[in-house]
């Protein structure tokens, strides 16, 4: 298995819209796994494709870190269908490390999407999640289309926070 770097903000690969994965083959089942590798290793809750430079449409997502079953969820080609509700909580993101923000986002959401199991089959799923199992969802897919939390922000708020994270990056006091 490979652990990928992941790409830092400023990299022009997760401002990119990320294509639909045509076909899960062993190629996919097999990025999908050294993506969960890279993330566990990085210490995440969950990455995007993008994050490690391709854009398609997988995220993976540590159900273990979640406490809300075992291993981890691969989805491939997610679709949001419905959300509900306001929720503000501090997120972070392996792609500006070190940056934490509240961010709001809504409570609730229902997502279908392609779930790879361990054993490499595949299967339609609609997942509803609230709190942060929803907010981790969101923020992957955010990934998907190329939006990172920070531009969840107002403007004024996104100015002081990369300014901070840029200042941080050389070693200045934030």
């Amino acid at each position: 298995m490979d652990e990928y770097p992941i790409r830092i903000y400023g990299d022009p690969v997760l401002k990119k819209v990320s294509e639909p994965v045509p076909d899960i083959d062993e190629k996919v089942f097999n990025f999908s796994r050294d993506m969960a590798v890279t993330m566990r290793k990085a210490r995440g809750i969950g990455l995007a494709a993008p994050q490690v430079g391709r854009n398609i449409r997988i995220v993976t997502i540590d159900l273990d870190a979640l406490e809300i079953g075992s291993g981890v969820q691969v989805l491939i080609n997610p679709v949001v269908k419905y959300v509900e509700g306001r929720s503000v909580m501090e997120e972070g993101c392996l792609s500006i490390p070190g940056l934490y923000w509240d961010v709001t986002r809504p409570s609730k959401v229902v997502v279908e999407a392609l779930e790879l199991l361990p054993d490499g089959k595949v299967r339609e799923v609609e997942i509803e999640a609230d709190e942060l199992y929803a907010r981790v969802i969101l923020h992957e897919i955010d990934h998907l289309d190329g939006v990172l939390f920070v531009d969840r922000l107002p403007d004024s708020e996104r100015r002081i926070a990369i300014a901070r994270w840029k200042r941080s990056m050389r070693g200045e006091r934030p």
